[in-house]
This record gives C-alpha cells, structure tokens and sequence, in this order.
C-alpha cells in the first residue's frame, strides 16, 4: 500500500475491538485499539472506503500537525507556524472542535478561539487584514479536530464530517431511540451475519431491524449519507469516490428473515418508515404485538437483540414486571436463543432470572450500561455443554463484579476463595444435629474426646479487662 497516513477512528466504549476488527477486513494496517478510538494506517482509497463501510465508526479523522504547548499562547503560536494555504484557500470555510484532557487547557472553548486566531492571522499577514477565509459551524469546507492530551496537541482533519452515525435513512423516530453505530455494533459482537432467523420483539423505531438488515445483506451503511467532509478537500479523488461508492458486488441475499414487533401503533408506524427508506422492507416482518403475545420463536433458533426500556426518558407502568416478563419470555419462548440486551440497571437486570454469559461496559448516550448474552437452552448447563452448545458466542470482554476482583486478591495473596456452589462438599442431611449440614462430619469425628493441645501460659495473661499477673 503506497502513499500511505495514519488516521484515526472514534467509537463508543466497548466496540473498540469490533471496529478493529472491520478495519482490518477492509486492509488497514498497523492497526491499534485505545479508548473509544482505533489508530490505524491506511491509503486514500481506505480513507473512503472506511467513511462508506465501516459500521461502528462515529468518525475518521486524519492526523495532520503534532505539537506539543504548555499555554493558549503557545498553541496560538504553534498553529500559525503551519502552512495553512496547502489545504485551505481565501474563499474557503472551516470550523473547529476542540476535546483538552489537559490540566494546562482546562476550557475548550478558549484553546478552539486560539487555533481560530492563529488560522485566520496566517492568512490575514500574507493577503491582508480583510483577507481571510470564513468560519462556518455547519458544513464548513475543512472541519479541524483539535485533541489536547496534557500539553501534547494534535490536528486533524475530519474526513467524516456530520458523525457516520447519522446514515440517512432515518426519516422518524420514537423518544430516545438506540444509535445507530451502537445497534450496528451489537449485533456484529454477537456474531450474527444472517445465518440464523434475528428477532427484536420491541423494536421501537426500527434501528436494530435496519442495521441487521444491513448487515445480513453486506450493504454498505454510507450509501445513504448525502456526503462527506472529505469530498471538500483540495485533493479529493471524485473518479475514485464514484468507483468505490456505487460498487454494489460483495451484495449478497439474505436466507432468513429479521423480525420486529413493538406493543406501540405508532412505534411501528415509525418503524415502517424507516425500513421503507433504507429500502430493506423485503428481508424484514414487523407487527404490532406486545412481548407477552410471542408464543413460538422463529426457526432454526437464531439471535434475539433488543433495547427495553430504562426508566429514565422512555419507562414502563412497572418496570420490574416489565424485565421478569424479558426473562419469563426467554426461558419458555426463545430456547435455543442467544439473547443480547443492552439495559442500564443492575437491579432490572437481575428480575430477568437468568445468570448471562457475558458483559460489556457500554455507553448508550450519557448512560453507562451494560450488554448482556444470555444464552437460552433446555435442560441444565452441564449438559448443554457436553452437547456441544458453546456459551459465550461473542467475543467480548466480560465485566468483573466486585466480588470477582476480591476473590482474585485472595488467590494472589494466598488466601482460600469461596467455593462454588457445585463444588461444595455434601453433609449428611439426616444428622441429629441440626448444624450438621453446615459442618464437615469427618472433621468433627477427629475432635471427639481430644483435648487442647495449647502449652500453659507463662508471664502475664490476657483478660477481658487489663493485664493481670500469673499467682
């Protein structure tokens, strides 16, 4: 790969190695997760293709101009130093964000005036005071991201422009519904691609149905934007962003059905619209039908993702009738399911009645949630297992309760951890005495008619009040 940059693409929390892993599939190299974002090198053609393909991108940035200032004048002075006329004419416009994790830059609004300053006076001293390109908050020709880390500063160039989860095709919405990168990488960490029937049985506006669809038929989520930032660019290639946009050949059909019902009219009404516009209608059966009127799940056994509500913007007459009937559901509806749900309360959670497999950290908005599989089989665990069931089926990085992190102390400080239940030794239930099921026979046998085997004390003894001296 010739001509080769470094970029830079933003994620939410937690799809970090799902993104990864689409970069890597479209020939990224040197690629690298961080927080919320993945580093990787690439050409102009994967600088395109990752804006049209990548699903879990909020954007792709391109690293420019690396400093390091330790004040406002500094970075004023920084920034001017740059040749701003190679990417940036007179009759042009830009804007700037700003993000400072900086005890030196502590207000972003202030570092975004200074950069501001800096471009508009290169300008302003080579071609006059009233000579200077135009800033423009929305849609502007160059859009300049500013990263402060401590007093190391880093300018990009948004390629993306408005963030990528905006696809396009979304004409309405319910209140609150899921973003679209986030329902997108849902189900990707789940693993499905359409080889098994998906169902969301409260669908709400359609997200999660739209992004499966998307994905079952290897559509390409971009084609639906109506442009990029990187189309304003000085050197922007039209011949190959037209080759790339409207190459349709790794389109595949789709071999089982996605289904989406939602208790609400008019949530399905929305729905409709939606799926009509992203022109997915044919891969998708949507009805009106509350979650206790599902009596029989799709066949062959397939992937259930759904976004309940929180009880915080969107809520329910009762909430945890609302989750133990999730769970009712899953264990007598959708057996042989891999359910994925994504929710924000433990104590909603746990009215599910269903221990899950695996969870993710995960960022829904401002809202910390959690992801959770449950994996839904007859019979006990054990057998599933030895059936050749797998739990688990994403790969995902498994959330640790406090617990779990005080018994991995334990073990490193050499101390006993708490025994699983199964593991447990078995007492005699029939014992006289009633603690026995709590004490170890075998153990108690040894102690009958010995006597303590501790030396007689010498000098002072303990008592409960003071020192007293051995007579």
């Amino acid at each position: 790969m010739e001509n080769t940059f470094e970029m830079v693409a933003k994620t939410f929390q937690g799809l970090e190695d799902v993104l990864a892993e689409e970069l890597r599939q479209l020939g990224a190299e040197n690629i690298e997760a961080g927080r919320r974002m993945v580093s990787f090198r690439g050409d102009k053609e994967l600088l395109y293709r990752a804006n049209l393909s990548c699903r879990t991108a909020l954007r792709i940035l391109k690293p420019f101009y690396t400093f390091k200032a330790a004040n406002p004048d500094q970075l004023y002075e920084q920034v001017k130093e740059y040749d701003w006329g190679s990417m940036l004419t007179l009759d042009k416009t830009f804007s700037i964000d700003t993000v400072a994790n900086s005890d030196e830059f502590t207000h972003s609004r202030y570092a975004t005036y200074r950069v501001k300053d800096a471009i508009v006076d290169w300008f302003k001293d080579r071609y006059g005071e009233d000579k200077r390109p135009g800033v423009r908050l929305v849609d502007a020709d160059m859009m300049v991201n500013v990263h402060i880390n401590g007093t190391t500063v880093t300018l990009s160039l948004d390629s993306s422009g408005e963030s990528l989860h905006k696809r396009g095709y979304r004409v309405a919405q319910t209140e609150a519904p899921i973003n679209e990168v986030l329902a997108a990488g849902i189900i990707l960490r789940s693993g499905w691609r359409g080889e098994t029937p998906l169902v969301d049985p409260m669908c709400g506006s359609g997200t999660f149905l739209i992004e499966a669809a998307l994905i079952a038929a290897n559509i390409t989520p971009g084609i639906y934007r109506r442009g990029f930032a990187f189309e304003r660019w000085k050197d922007f290639d039209a011949d190959l962003f037209d080759r790339l946009y409207n190459d349709d050949s790794g389109e595949r059909e789709v071999a089982h059905k996605i289904y989406g019902a939602d208790i609400s009219p008019k949530a399905i009404k929305i729905a409709e619209e939606n799926i009509k516009s992203a022109g997915v209608a044919k891969y998708i059966k949507l009805e009106c039908k509350p979650l206790s009127a599902w009596t029989e799940a799709p066949k062959p056994d397939g992937v259930l993702v759904t976004n309940p509500p929180y009880g915080e913007r969107i809520s329910a007459p009762d909430m945890d009738a609302l989750y133990q009937l999730i769970g009712s559901q899953l264990k007598h509806v959708f057996v042989g399911y891999h359910a994925w749900i994504i929710g924000y309360r433990d104590e909603h959670f746990q009215r599910i009645g269903l221990a899950p497999s695996t969870k993710v950290p995960m960022y829904n908005g401002a809202l910390e949630c959690s992801l959770r599989e449950y994996v839904i089989f007859a019979g006990d665990r054990k057998s599933y297992v030895r059936g050749g069931g797998k739990i688990g089926r994403g790969e995902a990085r498994k959330e640790r309760s406090p617990r779990d992190k005080k018994e991995r102390r334990d073990v490193r400080a050499g101390k006993p951890t708490r025994r699983r239940a199964e593991e447990a030794p078995t007492f005699e239930p029939d014992s006289e005495n009633p603690l026995a099921k709590r004490r170890n026979p075998a153990a108690l046998k040894m102690l009958v008619g010995k006597q303590p085997s501790l030396k007689p004390m010498e000098g002072p003894m303990m008592r409960s009040r003071g020192w007293k001296k051995k007579s």
